[in-house]
């Protein structure tokens, strides 16, 4: 897969180097460009329009990042930009739809993918920004993000840049692509980092920040650059995203297919499952009776009605609860290797090789589950997340795990791990997992209870190695 977002930061980087246009001399260079955005400033000043501020040092060599063309120049921020604060009325004057006298006042989650229009008294703004303004995320976990504005008014989080000279002598999207940069990226990070996470940047803090300033042609002919690469990696973005829907599609059928039993034959030296599922009460009424496990209450008959499909006649609908064992709980007393959400990977289906290490002391309220090797975890909160996995290697420590987990040893010779596994990533388990029987809004979860009366459709045991085996293989191919 190509990392396009890798791809786009490093296109954007060269091409505010220079590496990817041509200098032509019609062009003419940065330095008359410059010396006329100095006069439009100074014009501004005199007129009233702007403030004169305390002339900043000179750039020294030893300040400059990056070479750049000779026809280009390096200048600061402040002697081209004003970094302009945003403003907003209380909240109790927001409004959710448009009205005569209102204007729309754009939040930094509006540039996303939910924007929540919101309008305020047009009255009640001093700051305002039209079609194309550039704007500057500036506070915590947005610090960095940039935009494009739209007509209308900017709350606090965002600042805006703007042009202290004629707007004919800039490309606004040149420096819009300049703002994604690493060179601002990197710098503003770092003012993030040594302030709160709620403070981010002032206006001060920008203003000695280099800008490479190309001849206004060139700035041109770098954002068409750009917009024709963004174009590009736009779509292979969606290719891959097509690509990748098409493999889970691909994969949850070759799962559907083994679990009906359509990638096995039904072999009469199987035995049934009939007699698998006998012996298996046989034994959970041994482990009770040995004191191993707990005897639990006994789970419905299975109606007519709750099997979603036909199985093959040697086959048999079972309740997950009643061909698997759990361990029962307990309190941490030492040292262990917590089994959570996060230690998981719901992409491969995996533990992460690096263990979560914790002392007793320390330990979760939710660190209460016995984990055994072999047994099968599902994360009951959130099931429609696949956080699904086999136990599959041994711990420096007793492993416990999460009680967002339902935990599930298979009876050896009985149940295979990694049939049940795929059954639990079947689009059939997955439906039943949130579909009624999952509760809440916010964290969806499906209670323990429910979930041990979900359905598995119960092959021959051999029959079962089969079934893994094949999915496995093909999926392994597939990739």
């Amino acid at each position: 897969m190509i990392d396009t977002e890798t791809l786009r930061k490093k296109v954007i980087d060269l091409a505010i180097q220079g590496k990817l246009t041509e200098q032509l001399l019609i062009d003419g260079d940065a330095e008359t460009l410059y010396a006329q955005m100095l006069k439009d400033k100074e014009k501004l000043i005199k007129e009233g329009v702007i403030k004169k501020e305390k002339k900043l040092p000179e750039i020294e060599q030893q300040e400059i990042p990056f070479d750049i063309p000779s026809n280009w120049k390096w200048v600061r921020l402040n002697d081209m930009f004003e970094i302009s604060g945003g403003s907003q009325p209380p909240k109790a004057m927001f409004e959710d739809d448009a009205k005569e006298g209102y204007v729309r006042l754009y939040q930094i989650r509006d540039y996303g993918d939910n924007p929540v229009p919101i309008y305020v008294p047009q009255d009640l703004v001093s700051k305002f920004s039209k079609e194309g303004d550039v704007l500057l995320a500036r506070y915590g976990g947005s610090l960095g993000k940039v935009f494009l504005a739209h007509d209308g008014a900017y709350n606090v989080a965002i600042a805006k840049v703007v042009p202290l000279f004629d707007e004919s002598n800039f490309c606004n999207r040149y420096f819009f692509y300049y703002f994604n940069a690493s060179l601002y990226q990197s710098f503003i990070r770092g003012q993030g980092n040594s302030r709160s996470a709620q403070s981010g940047f002032n206006r001060d803090d920008l203003n000695g920040l280099l800008v490479p300033l190309p001849p206004i042609k060139e700035q041109k002919r770098i954002v068409d650059i750009i917009d024709a690469v963004t174009s590009i990696l736009v779509q292979i973005d969606m290719y891959q995203q097509q690509y990748e829907d098409d493999l889970s599609v691909l994969k949850s059928k070759i799962i559907d297919a083994g679990i009906r039993g359509k990638l096995s034959k039904q072999l009469p030296e199987d035995g049934d499952a009939e007699t698998l599922y006998s012996h298996i009460q046989e034994e959970k009424t041994k482990l009770i009776k040995e004191g191993k496990i707990k005897k639990e209450k006994m789970l419905p008959e299975i109606d007519t009605d709750e099997i979603p499909f036909e199985i093959p006649k040697n086959w048999k609908w079972v309740r997950i609860g009643d061909v698997t064992y759990n361990h029962g709980l307990k309190t941490p007393k030492n040292r262990f290797c917590y089994i959570d959400v996060g230690t998981l990977d719901n992409v491969n289906h995996r533990l992460n090789e690096v263990e979560n290490i914790i002392e007793a002391t320390d330990a979760p309220s939710r660190a209460r589950k016995v984990v055994e090797l072999g047994d099968v975890l599902y994360s009951t909160v959130r099931p429609y997340l696949h956080n699904i996995c086999i136990v599959d290697k041994e711990f420096s420590y007793e492993p416990i795990a999460s009680t967002a987990f339902a935990i599930m040893h298979t009876f050896e010779g009985c149940l295979v791990n990694k049939y049940l596994f795929f059954w639990l990533l079947s689009e059939w388990f997955d439906k039943y997992a949130n579909g009624d029987s999952s509760k809440g809004t916010l964290y969806p979860a499906i209670g323990e209870k429910d979930f041990f009366n979900g359905l598995i459709p119960m092959p021959p045991y051999d029959e079962q190695i089969r079934i893994a085996k094949s999915i496995d293989e093909l999926l392994q191919i597939i990739g």
